[in-house]
């Protein structure tokens, strides 16, 4: 009860997600307050905040809760039934094409684990949001986290036959500016700036276009259509490569986009994160194959 307060920080919203009142809840925090002997919310009519000592018995709490948590899975791992639940998130069209897949032979091979997976066009506060385990693409990750490399990924420039016929090939990175780039708000990448590598060179390339949307598979579609040129995963547009219906252009310009699995440090002993992280650098070596 305590730490549903803490995550939504509104006694009303805390009580409706436990299906009691906001007068039990109030009461119940009184009741911990004076067991505790320590103010631990900051209260106005407006708002709720927690005190320093607030902040400390929450963390302490989450501690021993993550440890008891980590007890009963590992003796689940031992009796050879992993158990609980598994909160995972990853972007959308690499969660749909991909990571979903992966996740349903990983339910198929430990079924008392249950998978709930969110897909976002947004990176989430992991913790706050009671995220065990993100899978992203991309080489940027906050150094409070643990990151595995799952496969190795990079984005490149491309566009259709018909977009270079009736546009021109650029050769050199400042001609994209007089090109319609496909340009994809995706998670907390910058809008409208690749940011591109060549022979250990990094450019920084603004662009500008009339087609943005934050889901990738739609910017694919509409490269597909001859809309324009986008910066696109190798994993989504290799299959259009192959047949042609795309084309790499300034093949020298790429981006480093490596697939990873993220998870706060204090779930580093988590049995159900460690067996499915292994599930997935299986799979993506397999995958990778294809």
């Amino acid at each position: 009860m305590f730490s549903e307060v803490v995550r939504t920080l509104n006694f009303s919203q805390a009580a409706q997600r436990l299906g009691v009142s906001p007068a039990f809840i109030s009461k119940r925090i009184q009741v911990l307050e004076a067991q505790l002997e320590c103010k631990l919310f900051h209260r106005s009519t407006r708002q709720v905040s927690l005190t320093e000592q607030g902040e400390h018995v929450y963390e302490l709490g989450r501690s021993i809760l993550d440890k008891v948590s980590e007890l009963h899975e590992e003796l689940g791992v031992k009796r050879n039934e992993p158990r609980g639940v598994l909160r995972v998130s990853t972007s959308f069209g690499f969660g749909r094409r991909v990571v979903g897949e992966s996740l349903a032979e990983f339910s198929h091979k430990y079924p008392e684990i249950e998978v709930r997976l969110d897909v976002l066009d947004h990176l989430l506060d992991l913790a706050q949001n009671k995220i065990d385990l993100d899978v992203r693409i991309g080489d940027v990750i906050s150094p409070h986290y643990i990151a595995k490399r799952l496969a190795r990924n990079h984005r490149i420039l491309c566009a259709a036959p018909s977009y270079l016929e009736r546009c021109g090939t650029p050769t050199d990175l400042n001609e994209l500016a007089q090109h319609n780039c496909l340009i994809i708000k995706e998670r907390d990448h910058p809008v409208g700036l690749w940011k591109l590598t060549r022979r250990g060179r990094n450019y920084n390339v603004k662009v500008r276009g009339s087609l943005v949307t934050n889901n990738g598979e739609i910017a694919v579609a509409w490269a597909l259509a001859g809309h324009g040129i986008m910066l696109r995963s190798i994993w989504d547009a290799r299959t259009h490569l192959d047949s042609g219906l795309l084309v790499n252009i300034l093949p020298d310009y790429t981006q480093e986009a490596n697939i990873w699995a993220v998870y706060p440090e204090r779930l580093s002993s988590s049995a159900k994160i460690k067996l499915c992280v292994k599930h997935m650098e299986e799979f993506f070596q397999r995958w990778e194959q294809r």
